[in-house]
């Protein structure tokens, strides 16, 4: 999949703020179910999960990209 990349780190940098996104949506989409928070919480909470799964995930998607578009 990643064989013909042209640039990795744009690769994998779609790949973590996307499962970032979908994370925070998935976050907003609960606490809506469970519907005792205010708007503002909930988009509070999605901001600080997007951001926190943005750190998690970025140092480790770019090794993982990379050792795919090389061939490892």
């Amino acid at each position: 999949m990643f064989k013909t990349v042209r640039n990795p780190s744009a690769a994998a940098a779609a790949l973590y703020l996307g499962a970032s996104l979908l994370a925070a949506a998935v976050f907003v989409g609960l606490a809506t179910l469970k519907g005792e928070t205010s708007w503002s919480s909930r988009l509070i909470g999605s901001a600080w999960v997007f951001l926190l799964t943005t750190i998690v995930l970025m140092p480790v998607v770019i090794p993982w990209v990379r050792k795919r578009t090389e061939g490892r």
